[in-house]
């Protein structure tokens, strides 16, 4: 049975994903097109720096050099279930030179956050949430323009589409 397939009768699987050449970061890419997105630990086997990079660029959620010991790959995998990446320092540093030296500020909405997003996603106007939730209107817009810097994005429909593809909405 495919990575997709077998992803398909069980969402919230964990895949380990060795990686020897451009097809298996298709596959990878792939597999991480998928929603909700899966937890994919990436085991290149060759080059960590650049393949572990590649794969987090392409949506892998933990980096593990393919030789790594079975009590280093049990903690990446329950590390990764537990909502955290893990990758070698190496591949941390490259992915924050591509930056600019700078991290990603996105950090992960709370529950009433993503309420709001849901009920924008559903078509609710920024007056309607305001007075469904006692906010001003103007408030609401400096409410939602902090979620948004939270998160990375800078309008609304990406903030939509970013909860669509981290699974927020828990579809």
């Amino acid at each position: 049975m495919d990575a997709v397939a077998w992803l398909r009768e069980r969402p919230g699987g964990v895949v380990l994903l060795t990686l020897h050449s451009t097809e298996d970061l298709d596959r990878l890419t792939a597999l991480c097109r998928l929603r909700p997105r899966p937890l994919v630990v990436a085991l290149p086997s060759g080059d960590l720096s650049s393949l572990g990079v590649q794969a987090m660029r392409a949506g892998a959620r933990s980096v593990l050099a393919r030789a790594a010991t079975v009590p280093a790959l049990q903690r990446a995998v329950s590390a990764t279930l537990g909502g955290e990446a893990v990758m070698p320092a190496d591949v941390a540093d490259l992915l924050v030179a591509e930056r600019g030296g700078r991290p990603s500020r996105r950090s992960a909405p709370s529950t009433q956050q993503v309420a709001l997003l849901r009920r924008l996603a559903d078509g609710w106007t920024v007056s309607r949430l305001a007075s469904d939730t006692g906010y001003s209107e103007r408030a609401m817009y400096r409410l939602l323009q902090s979620l948004y810097q939270q998160i990375g994005v800078s309008t609304r429909l990406e903030a939509i589409i970013l909860a669509h593809e981290e699974g927020w909405f828990g579809n």
